[in-house]
C-alpha cells in the first residue's frame, strides 16, 4: 500500500462493493514474483492511479494471521510524497479523489485502513500484528508496535 501525499492532501480510491474492501483507501495490491516489495508498491500505484510515485518511505507492516487456515497476509506501508504523471481518466479499481489529510478519517472506509491511516504521517515506523479467526471474525491476539515515535505524538492522531 503506498499513500501518495501532496501538500495537506492525499490520494485515495473510493472502491465500490463489486471490487471488495469497500470505502475510501490507498492505492495498493499484490506484488508480482520476482520482484521487489516496494517495487510491487510503485508498480500497484502506477496501475492504479497513473501516477509513479518518487521519494517513496516505509512506513511500516500490518498483518492478519489466522491459524485455521494457516493464512498470513502482509501489508507494507510506504508514503510517497512527490510523483510524475497525471490522473487516469477511468481507474480500475474507483474513483481517485485527493483529500485533506485533516479530513480523511471522516470518510466511509473499513476499520482496519482507518487504524493505520494516521500512522502514515507520524514519525518513525509501525509494526502491527493480528491473530483472528476468520469463522467469527474475532481478534485472538494484537501486538501494535512504533518504533521512533514520542509517545506524545501517538495522542495526537492527525
Amino acid at each position: 500500500m503506498c499513500m501518495i501525499q501532496h501538500e495537506d492532501k492525499i490520494l485515495l480510491m473510493n472502491r465500490p462493493d463489486k471490487l471488495g474492501f469497500p470505502g475510501f483507501i490507498a492505492p495498493g495490491g499484490k506484488v508480482d514474483f520476482p520482484e521487489s516489495i516496494v517495487d510491487g508498491a510503485i508498480r500497484e500505484v502506477r496501475e492504479e492511479t497513473g501516477l509513479v510515485v518518487r521519494d517513496i518511505v516505509f512506513k511500516g507492516l500490518d498483518e492478519f494471521c489466522d491459524p485455521a487456515d494457516g493464512l498470513r497476509y502482509m501489508v507494507f506501508n510506504y508514503l510517497a510524497t512527490s510523483f510524475e504523471g497525471s490522473l487516469l481518466d477511468h481507474p480500475p479499481e474507483g474513483e481517485l479523489l485527493w483529500v485533506k489529510i485533516k479530513e480523511a478519517m471522516e470518510l466511509p472506509m473499513q476499520d482496519w485502513f482507518k487504524r493505520r491511516l494516521p500512522l502514515f504521517f507520524q514519525e518513525g515506523t509501525f509494526e502491527y500484528s493480528f491473530i483472528w479467526n476468520s469463522q467469527t471474525n474475532e481478534t485472538i491476539k494484537e501486538t501494535k508496535k512504533q518504533y521512533g515515535v514520542d509517545i506524545q505524538e501517538l495522542t495526537l492522531g492527525l
